[in-house]
């Protein structure tokens, strides 16, 4: 390039992600004491705005809720990062500016979220240093391919035909469109064949669900976040109306049908619902303490000369469960005649031989009252039922108890071990980012079986949705399946059935997967994604299993932070980065958003990883 032309980057993705790095840059740029070496030109590439982007669009149904509280998000750091940011507005500053109706503890809709992240672009590109131009691309990208001229850098294609000269790239990709599994192929193809109607995986705001005909059975498959998203379009989106009842947490509402709704027969392997969150003032209840898992990620963070990789299994999970454990019982125990064996369990979670000690101590307790993890996961396990409507009357008493403990918060032992697994998470992201434990132990132990565990335990709705849900249940407008249920189609619609259940399979003309598309760059059906794959830019992260089997996991294999891409040969490719959902085999939970004044470096992990590349950026083009 001459010397006198701008120095040129794209961000290939403009939602919260290719946000903050803008705003990286920009802060970067505005906190130098000199003037910048030349000029720079920035592309955006994203056929949805700036800021929001697909996800977020603020033209999406107010009935889609974030699963964070007001007081939660961010999209510009308050720690962490040397240059002070530009806009300086967390969402909850935000809001008290220009939603001041919205309480700090309300679960805000998307859409008022996404006017806030084009608020955040838009102060950006107010406040550009006069070097600095910021070009939008609505279009997608389609191809990135490596030039050969002297200064190197890469050829950007564009859905629009247009083709963008640039010196490095941004993948800030976000959500991406998936292929579908053998069995959600076979039945869209059966769908086609026999008339049905089929919904696979997908954004629930880029589904129009009007499209349900009322009165109609529909299955639907998956009980977690886009679950609640769908029940509200077919219920409050279609002029049913819920009303308080005051009779307290557990039974406060009552739905008053539309006739619009469709008859919902929900699906999953556990029976039942994502648990919902506590009522909190705060992401974390004030009163779990995480004094195993804190001494050990101190271990860790101060390594011996000849300290071992940890696994999952064997290091980082009996360091929670000691956690989880006292988080529960002092909260059962507290204030009753039986807290005096608090002391007692103290001294055994203390001790070398405290799992064996722990089954001693919980035999003493009634066995009501005895922590079982994996049973709150799975309330319904080993359970049959003589019918649909025997089981229905089970999964609505479990909903109302898990209203009632959530509406209890810190009082409710079940709550706060739930509360100190999901502050468990966010030190756990810590220790296993970027190798931190064995590859074996990352596929089988923390994906394989903890990460299940922990969303539908931590990751579930606000309690709102419990309540409506057990109000839709008691006006049968929503019934359950069983556990396990197993799928199949024919000529006259697709069934569920339990083998839990002796009942008739479920029957119905409509199956909507209320999943969002798999997170996995090998299954994308993203264009770009593709051809990045075929073309040799970027692999797939290769790890080795427990049984020596090579795996091709979930994200792209990079350097560390900043994270470039490794292309096809092993090589780094220099001047293409990635950040956000495409580092899910360097990160363990890269989708939720950056948390406003975090507690854990965790917290805010993708902010520092934006500042990293936005300081890598400017220091390899010498600006």
């Amino acid at each position: 390039m001459p010397s006198s032309a701008p120095r040129r980057i794209a961000i290939i993705g403009a939602g919260p992600r290719g946000t903050s790095v803008l705003e990286r840059l920009i802060s970067q740029l505005q906190d130098r004491s000199e003037p910048l070496a030349g000029s720079l030109q920035i592309d955006l590439v994203d056929p949805f705005d700036p800021g929001p982007g697909r996800v977020w669009r603020t033209s999406q149904s107010e009935l889609y809720l974030m699963n964070t509280q007001s007081f939660y998000p961010t999209v510009v750091p308050d720690q962490g990062v040397d240059s002070p940011p530009v806009s300086g507005l967390s969402f909850d500053q935000w809001r008290a500016r220009f939603a001041p109706q919205l309480a700090s503890t309300e679960f805000p809709p998307r859409a008022l979220y996404g006017q806030y992240l084009r608020w955040t672009f838009e102060e950006l590109l107010r406040r550009l240093p006069h070097e600095v131009t910021v070009h939008w691309h609505r279009t997608e990208a389609l191809a990135i391919s490596r030039t050969t001229t002297a200064a190197g850098g890469f050829a950007v294609r564009l859905g629009s035909g247009d083709e963008l000269l640039v010196e490095a790239v941004v993948l800030a990709l976000g959500h991406l469109q998936a292929e579908l599994s053998s069995e959600q192929r076979e039945f869209a193809e059966a769908a086609s064949r026999w008339n049905l109607g089929y919904w696979p995986p997908a954004i629930p705001a880029d589904v129009d669900w009007r499209e349900i005909p009322a009165g109609q059975n529909v299955l639907v498959r998956g009980m977690g976040l886009n679950f609640f998203d769908l029940i509200g379009q077919w219920t409050e989106g279609r002029g049913g109306v819920f009303e308080a009842t005051g009779e307290g947490a557990g039974r406060a509402l009552k739905y008053l049908p539309s006739g619009e709704e469709p008859v919902i027969l929900a699906a999953s392997r556990r029976g039942s619902p994502y648990r919902a969150k506590a009522d909190l003032d705060s992401y974390y209840p004030r009163g779990v303490e995480l004094r195993f898992l804190n001494q050990l990620l101190a271990e860790r963070e101060a390594p011996g000369p000849n300290e071992q990789i940890p696994g999952f299994d064997h290091d980082i999970w009996p360091a929670l469960h000691r956690d989880v454990t006292w988080s529960y019982y002092r909260t059962l125990l507290r204030g009753t005649p039986s807290e005096g064996l608090l002391g007692d369990l103290a001294a055994i979670l203390d001790g070398p031989g405290w799992s064996e000690g722990l089954k001693a101590f919980e035999a003493r307790l009634p066995a009501a009252d005895r922590l079982d993890i994996e049973a709150l996961a799975k309330p319904f396990a080993g359970q049959h039922f003589a019918g649909t409507a025997e089981f229905d009357r089970a999964v609505l008493l479990e909903l109302e108890r898990d209203a009632q403990g959530s509406a209890a918060a810190e009082s409710d032992p079940v709550k706060m071990a739930i509360g100190t697994l999901n502050e468990g998470r966010a030190l756990i992201k810590q220790l296993v980012a970027d190798g931190g434990i064995t590859e074996e132990s990352w596929l089988g132990e923390l994906r394989g079986w903890f990460e299940p565990l922990v969303e539908g335990l931590a990751s579930g709705p606000p309690s709102l949705r419990i309540e409506q849900l057990a109000a839709l249940v008691r006006a049968g407008i929503v019934g359950f399946t069983g556990p396990d249920p197993v799928f199949a189609a024919g000529p006259d619609g697709f069934t569920a059935s339990s083998p839990w259940l002796d009942a008739a399979p479920r029957h119905a003309r409509y199956l909507v997967e209320a999943l969002a598309p798999s997170n996995r760059v090998l299954q994308s059906s993203s264009p770009l994604m593709r051809q990045l794959l075929a073309d040799g830019l970027v692999r797939p992260k290769a790890m080795l299993a427990a049984d020596g089997e090579v795996v091709l996991s979930s994200g792209l294999e990079v350097t560390t932070p900043p994270y470039r891409a490794i292309d096809g040969s092993g090589s780094v490719l220099e001047g293409l980065y990635v950040l956000g959902l495409q580092l899910s085999s360097v990160q363990w939970g890269t989708a939720i958003a950056a948390e406003a004044h975090a507690k854990h470096p965790s917290g805010y992990r993708s902010l520092i990883d934006a500042d990293s590349i936005a300081s890598h950026l400017l220091e390899s083009l010498q600006l």
